[in-house]
């Protein structure tokens, strides 16, 4: 996979069916979630299902809010980058690993989650969608942005790396500010300083 045939898009209603065809329209994204996982209350998740959660997540993108990127190769959609304000992900927000170290304005963002489609994962991608979302995000007011990504201590299995990978967030200027866990870190890189 060679980066300079990688664009990035937000995603805009527009663009639903690129990212009902990376997902796969039944099974969407990451064991249903449909990126709604930080987005909304554990038993709200649990009512909706698989079907809701969809419905849920193409009315916030029908609805005008762009909560994420899709990269696309050759045209086809390839990966998939939720960047969002801090304000967007509730449930983030009260995780025990990613809170936030201060109280949450309107210029703290951050990239929640991915999706790449496995023929192209270990290519780099996921640093490409960090880079993307990150230039998303300062050109749309953030003054930080935050991640909680895992710090593998084994071969991951599948579906464990939807947060993001430590390293790659180091290797796009991504630096520590809290562990609270073993595997979890909460990185951030900052505009203001």
């Amino acid at each position: 996979m060679t980066t300079a045939a990688l664009t990035f898009e937000p995603l805009t209603p527009d663009r639903w069916d690129d990212l009902e065809q990376l997902f796969g329209p039944e099974r969407g994204g990451n064991s249903g979630c449909w990126c709604l996982w930080w987005r909304i209350r554990k038993p709200e998740w649990d009512r909706l299902g698989k079907p809701g959660r969809k419905r849920q997540f193409r009315a916030v993108v029908a609805a005008g809010e762009v909560p994420g990127l899709l990269a696309y190769q050759g045209g086809r959609p390839v990966g998939w980058c939720a960047i969002a304000p801090r304000t967007a992900t509730p449930r983030l927000n009260t995780s025990r690993v990613a809170a936030p170290t201060d109280p949450v304005t309107a210029g703290d963002w951050a990239i929640t989650c991915f999706y790449i489609a496995s023929e192209h994962r270990q290519g780099g991608l996921m640093r490409s969608l960090i880079e993307a979302a990150v230039t998303h995000a300062r050109r749309h007011g953030a003054k930080r942005v935050d991640a909680c990504p895992i710090e593998p201590r084994r071969k991951l299995m599948w579906g464990e790396g939807f947060v993001g990978i430590a390293s790659a967030f180091r290797r796009a200027g991504f630096v520590e500010v809290e562990r609270r866990s073993e595997t979890r870190i909460l990185m951030r890189r900052d505009f203001e300083t």
